[in-house]
């Protein structure tokens, strides 16, 4: 049995931070309006999984076909269990990369158990290179930390790391109609800091979300991007990037908001998503979870990743095509993110 499928784990509901584009939503619009619908995510935690069932879960994984975890949230890091989930994982023999909104990465004790457990990657949410610009996409609850704290967070890991190759560090950044520049600027922030690689994603959003016509890309949108893109493949840099491919479906993406097919699409082949409450889908796509029959819907409580994941079909077409299956792509190119590199 090939060990080659990438499990993205959102293992915990809560965030520090208000981000009103996140695709978990609002606190303040569930608190008066709960999610009913199958697959809906919530930064109200009411149903996530207690710290039991995540880790005998975390202790099946070991000869199962998941060669690599991606712990996401809401943010993992503020949560202690997170990190025996980690240890668990490691000790099952699975590649693990942390997605967090950085704030953690200042506490000392944070980082110090991050390079004792070995983690391969650790990425850092950040969304403009201009510090006001991104407190406003990204803003915390407490309005007590924001951009610099999130900088501050990443010299620190550096720092903490020193000349060892691991973990590697990377930035990922949501980009907004308004800002095409970001694709760059970022870029070179992340140079600045010395990071190691650096993810530019395209925006997604439903067209009822309160922001869909304010950030959501239109097909007039397209020539910038498109632009700034192929500055970001061709410039010297020594971040590593999706593959070049990547650049084309971000393109396509923002060009139509009709469903479509993919080509060769891996969802429930090659990735999985797991739900704070442990549902399990073949990828994060609404529309997928959404289409997903209720005798085909899964969880791992009491579940065994050894069996949940044995049978798998070959990667096929999908016909369920939206704006966010293009940011499924950068999780089948970890291992080159992940890899060291000279200049491009």
């Amino acid at each position: 049995m090939p060990r080659d499928a990438t499990l993205l784990w959102a293992l915990r509901s809560p965030c520090a931070f208000a981000c009103p584009h996140c695709y978990f939503g609002t606190i303040e619009e569930h608190k008066q309006a709960p999610p009913a619908e199958v697959g809906v995510l919530s930064h109200l935690s009411r149903d996530d999984l207690p710290p039991t069932v995540l880790k005998e879960f975390a202790r099946s994984l070991a000869g199962s076909v998941i060669e690599r975890v991606v712990i996401a949230g809401g943010e993992p890091l503020d949560w202690p269990p997170t990190l025996e989930v980690i240890e668990l994982a490691k000790a099952a023999g699975c590649e693990v990369v942390i997605a967090t909104n950085g704030i953690a990465l200042t506490r000392p004790p944070v980082l110090d158990r991050l390079l004792e457990l070995g983690v391969d990657g650790v990425s850092v949410s950040l969304d403009s290179a201009d510090a006001q610009t991104n407190d406003q996409l990204r803003p915390s609850r407490s309005g007590r930390f924001g951009y610099a704290d999130v900088l501050a967070g990443i010299r620190a890991l550096l720092k903490v790391r020193g000349e060892r190759h691991t973990p590697r560090v990377g930035i990922y950044t949501v980009v907004v109609r308004e800002r095409p520049q970001e694709i760059t600027d970022m870029a070179r922030l992340g140079e600045e800091l010395g990071v190691d690689y650096y993810v530019p994603q395209p925006i997604s959003l439903t067209p009822d979300h309160q922001l869909f016509e304010k950030l959501t890309h239109r097909p007039a949108d397209v020539a910038a991007v498109a632009e700034r893109l192929e500055r970001l493949y061709g410039e010297p840099s020594r971040l590593a990037l999706p593959d070049p491919s990547y650049a084309r479906r971000f393109v396509a993406a923002i060009s139509t908001q009709d469903s479509g097919r993919v080509g060769g699409c891996f969802g429930g082949a090659r990735l999985f998503f797991v739900q704070p409450d442990g549902q399990v889908w073949d990828c994060p796509s609404d529309r997928r979870i959404a289409a997903t029959a209720p005798e085909r819907r899964r969880t791992i409580r009491d579940a065994d990743a050894r069996n949940l994941f044995a049978e798998r079909p070959a990667c096929t077409d999908c016909s369920l095509f939206s704006r966010d299956c293009v940011n499924m792509w950068p999780l089948m190119d970890i291992p080159l993110l992940l890899k060291p590199g000279d200049v491009r």
